[in-house]
């Protein structure tokens, strides 16, 4: 799993590879992905004693947020942060790799 993390001011580089570029050069290792809405579009949702407790916002404050996420399938780490670094968001946020339980 990718997570792709942004702050709330972004400035693409220029010469920043685009997301179709990207798409293409991971082809079909990449599964599935989406952009996300905007935190302040977020819900956090605890069990507490059998009550339901919602609020608004993200789980926590944080410079960056998670912007979306792209779940690919690779033979090893090593693949996976190669694919991560080239990733548009890369260049100018983070991609957080984060393995998934098989």
């Amino acid at each position: 799993m990718l997570l792709i993390c942004v702050g709330d001011e972004v400035e693409v580089p220029p010469g920043t590879p685009n997301i179709e570029q990207w798409l293409e050069k991971v082809g079909s290792r990449r599964l599935h992905g989406s952009e996300m809405r905007p935190i302040s579009d977020a819900t956090t949702v605890r069990t507490r004693g059998g009550d339901v407790l919602l609020s608004s916002g993200p789980f926590a404050e944080t410079a960056e947020h998670i912007a979306g996420y792209d779940l690919i399938e690779c033979a090893d780490l090593d693949e996976a942060t190669e694919i991560a670094a080239a990733h548009p968001v890369a260049h100018f946020g983070s991609v957080e790799v984060r393995p998934l339980h098989e």
